[in-house]
């Protein structure tokens, strides 16, 4: 598809494709074999103490007198926050589990700019090197023989920085709001009737940007309607060629109320993953896992506000019939004022980096070396349990 073209024709019809770069940004690409990795960037850093909530430890309640939100036990030790209660099904059936006190090398600077950049490069600095143009799953792709791209349209913002590299990946910003009226709609559906692929590209836009009914449509719907679209959308070509998938979750930026306010990110995530499940079948999910990962922590102490402020080890939510789930993975280092870092902050045991290799590795058989030199350069890959089946 002539990108250029399938805007202009929005352009004249009064669309408008702006984006803010806070929005989600979905891509996919094709590759060999028939296992799915999909990956999820929460952006605003995460609070992991909260989600996955170290009851066990005797620091951790007083720490968070007027943050803490409810929690379903795990495994005696470690509850789940409340909000995530729909994915207890997933848990007990072994296809859910977690990864706490894990970050990327990410030191002390509390960027969320700079930490999405250097969790998405997978490079092994606290700071991103200026020649660095790629992110880690396009070195995967580049890795593998036999990928290509899935989609064949861009619309809004380009791909996103964990995608972006020398294999082709098309993206598309699925929740703008495209402003184009129903004639107006009409109207370009019968001049791409004749054309199968920009017919079929523009009705998925539309649906996807919640123009999909028609009429009745709200633009302030329920955050969780627009991460359904995400995963509705993202399902509907894994069971296809695509074998990889990358989409992005906002709002995780807790620094107030955080109780209330994390509710939003929580039901987004949860209704993701839910229906990406649904999505494919019980089959390709059997196939399918699932890495939701953010740029830092939070601080170990609740703040003034009722909330969080920026921090550094924090937690990953992995998903999927491929995973080794029920469990929650990584060295839990004590939330004791001295086992903190810098003495605020829940101390890294492990590297995140370290958690999405081994997945690659599982999923598509890749070389310990080729992942440690290639995809994610300078990582040393430790012993751990195996995250896939």
């Amino acid at each position: 598809m002539d990108r250029r073209i399938f805007l202009k024709a929005m352009g004249v019809l009064g669309c408008s494709a702006a984006a803010h770069p806070w929005l989600t940004t979905l891509a996919l690409a094709a590759a060999p074999g028939e296992n799915r990795l999909v990956v999820i960037i929460l952006r605003g850093a995460m609070d992991g103490l909260d989600v996955v909530q170290p009851r066990g430890d005797s620091g951790f309640l007083p720490a968070r007198p007027g943050v803490l939100s409810p929690g379903l036990d795990l495994d005696g030790f470690f509850s789940l926050n409340e909000g995530l209660a729909g994915l207890m099904p997933l848990w007990r059936a072994n296809e859910l589990a977690f990864v706490h006190a894990t970050s990327t090398p990410y030191r002390d600077k509390r960027s969320h700019f700079d930490g999405q950049d250097l969790l998405e490069a997978g490079t092994g600095t606290d700071l991103l090197p200026a020649a660095q143009r790629d992110g880690w799953l396009n070195r995967l792709l580049q890795v593998m023989p036999g990928t290509g791209s899935e989609t064949a349209w861009d619309v809004g913002r380009g791909a996103m920085p964990v995608l972006a590299g020398a294999v082709p990946v098309q993206s598309w910003s699925p929740d703008q709001d495209m402003a184009i009226s129903a004639p107006a709609r009409t109207l370009l559906q019968q001049v791409y009737e004749g054309d199968p692929l920009f017919h079929a590209a523009s009705a998925t836009a539309f649906d996807l940007a919640g123009m999909g009914g028609g009429e009745g449509q709200d633009a302030g719907q329920d955050a969780g309607r627009d991460a359904g679209l995400i995963a509705d959308f993202v399902a509907e070509r894994l069971r296809g060629s695509a074998r990889i998938a990358a989409f992005s979750l906002t709002g995780w930026d807790t620094h107030k109320g955080q109780m209330n306010t994390i509710r939003k990110p929580l039901h987004q995530l949860q209704t993701a993953i839910l229906q990406l499940q649904a999505g494919v079948g019980p089959e390709i999910w059997g196939k399918t896992a699932v890495l939701a990962m953010t740029e830092f922590g939070r601080t170990a102490y609740q703040n003034g506000s009722g909330g969080t402020d920026h921090g550094t080890g924090g937690a990953m939510l992995v998903a999927g019939g491929a995973v080794r789930g029920g469990q929650v993975l990584g060295r839990w280092p004590g939330l004791a004022e001295a086992e903190l870092y810098d003495r605020r902050d829940l101390m890294p045991t492990s590297d995140v980096r370290d958690w999405a290799a081994q997945a690659m590795q599982g999923l598509f058989g890749l070389d310990q070396g080729l992942l440690e030199s290639t995809v994610f350069p300078g990582l040393k890959m430790e012993a751990a349990p195996r995250l896939i089946l």
